[in-house]
């Protein structure tokens, strides 16, 4: 019986959006207010890519954008443009799952690292197209770096904290559809 309630997607949802909270929480509190300081790793955009390269069922598209609309509104971004740019990059992500499944841990890393640059390139030229203020490409670039050395750390968490893994080639759910 409990197998089946932590099988649910929506127990999985559930969890993904209570992840997300707690970042964005954390995110938000004051805790480094001195200036110069370097920015830290994009750790949503790391936790969409890993989630949907592991489950792509438990992310529906409206889910993701949905969440980054929020992280967007939040931290007084223009709002839907980094949503947008996010869900294509988890939409690619998500039509590579099947092939990912074969790939090691440094391949498929190497896949999100090209990913997230398209993403925060596209984000780069949107916003400079439109000549909105933007931090300096040395920072976003920092952040990137960040961002592709936290992607590991956070594979590791959804495996240790969820229990979310890749599944086995043929492996179907309780229902006996194919993952």
């Amino acid at each position: 019986m409990a197998e089946g309630a932590r099988d649910s997607v929506w127990v999985w949802r559930g969890l993904f959006v209570l992840a997300v909270m707690v970042m964005l929480f954390l995110r938000i509190l004051p805790l480094r207010a001195e200036a110069g300081s370097l920015p830290g790793p994009d750790l949503l955009m790391c936790l969409c890519c890993a989630w949907v390269l592991r489950r792509p069922d438990h992310l529906p598209a409206l889910l993701i954008a949905g969440v980054v609309l929020v992280e967007d509104m939040l931290l007084m971004r223009p709002p839907g443009l980094w949503a947008a740019l996010m869900l294509i990059g988890t939409e690619f992500l998500r039509s590579r799952a099947a092939f990912s499944r074969e790939l090691t841990l440094v391949s498929e890393w190497v896949m999100v690292a090209v990913v997230m640059l398209a993403m925060l390139l596209a984000n780069r030229f949107i916003i400079a197209l439109t000549m909105l203020p933007q931090p300096g490409l040395g920072l976003t670039l920092v952040q990137f770096v960040f961002s592709i050395l936290a992607y590991p750390v956070v594979v590791g968490g959804l495996r240790l904290a969820f229990g979310l893994r890749k599944p086995a080639t043929g492996e179907v759910d309780a229902k006996g559809r194919p993952l």
